[in-house]
This record gives structure tokens, sequence and C-alpha cells, in this order.
């Protein structure tokens, strides 16, 4: 399949609706199988342009590649990560997302495929996580990959956080407390049911 032109970044922003999600699953190397409506609208593509295509055609040059390596690593061990990711349209523009990965299995307990869901997330989680991975592109672009992993891995052993603890701190920091119950039933439920609640 032909690839896709990747368009020029435009500094504007779509602004996603939080009452709708962005659903996406592809294969077990990253190709795209399917795609929900809202993920259609939002990134402008038509489904014979994106299906079939890597699902990186929609990623913004702001990200840094540390974190898709963390995030390809993470899935490749079949564990989940939610992770903050600034996509890129087709017309130019980005869109901000929270992603919840779920990997789905074949009998033999290979990796099949790899369903998403994303969703707008808190505003103020927006400028935490662009500073944060913006001083990492800088590393990567002027030392590499290696060493812009080394500063964010000290970065989150100063925080004493994992990448995880980190992403659900800064998206939670606004929301109102749970009591007991709930807190342990969320807990078990993780991050998206806590934050979309």
């Amino acid at each position: 399949m032909k690839a896709l032109k990747r368009p020029e970044p435009i500094n504007a922003e779509i602004i996603l609706d939080p009452k709708e999600t962005i659903m996406s699953k592809t294969d077990s190397k990253g190709i795209i199988e399917y795609a929900n409506d809202y993920f259609m609208e939002v990134c402008g593509y038509e489904e014979y342009e994106l299906i079939g295509q890597p699902h990186n055609v929609i990623r913004h040059p702001d990200m840094p590649k540390v974190i898709f390596k963390w995030l390809w690593e993470r899935l490749q061990s079949k564990q989940n990560i939610n992770a903050l990711v600034k996509n890129l349209a087709k017309d130019g523009r980005y869109y901000w997302v929270i992603t919840d990965f779920e990997v789905k299995q074949d009998d033999t307990g290979e990796i099949a495929s790899f369903f998403a869901r994303r969703k707008a997330p808190p505003r103020n989680t927006i400028e935490k996580i662009s500073k944060l991975y913006s001083k990492i592109l800088s590393i990567e672009q002027a030392r590499g990959v290696e060493t812009a992993e080394k500063y964010f891995i000290g970065f989150l052993e100063e925080k004493g956080m994992t990448y995880d603890e980190y992403i659900e701190d800064i998206c939670l920091a606004d929301k109102k407390p749970l009591d007991l119950k709930d807190l342990q039933y969320h807990k078990r439920k993780g991050l998206f049911v806590r934050l979309f609640r």
C-alpha cells in the first residue's frame, strides 16, 4: 500500500468533544485495521486512506520518539499503558489525546492486535506534558533517543514515579477525591475509568 504523504504541521488545535471516544484497532505490527467514525472526523482522513496504514501516520513531529519506544515496549510485553499523545491531522492541525490500550491475544498467547481508546485529556495536563515533551524532544534532537531516555528516566526518578504514575498524577490532579469504597473500585479499573467517571 502506498504511504500517505505527511502534512506540514500548523499551529492550530482541534478541540475534541469530551463526550466522544476515538477508537482504533491495529494488527500486531501497528497497521490500522479499524477506526471509528469519530477518529475519521478528527484526523480528517477517509477510511480508504487510513486503513492499512501504520498508526504512526498521525504522529505529530512534536512527540519525542522515546515515548513511542516505551509505549511499544510495553505493548509488546502485553502490558497496558496510558499515554498522553499529540497527534497530527490530515490538514496539519494537531489534537491531544489520552490513550488506553487493550492487548488482544490469540489462542496461543501471541499478540493478535491492539485496541485503543482515546479521549480528550484534561486541559491542564496538556500544558504540563507539552513542556516535558518539548524538553525531551530537544535533547533527543541534539543528543539522540538514548540520551533523551536517560533524561526522562532521571525526571521520573526525581518525582519518585513511573511514567504511568506521572500521567495519572497530572490527569487526576483536579479531580474530586473518591471515597474509600469508590477508590478501591476505581483503582482496579484503571486511569481511564477514574478520569472519565
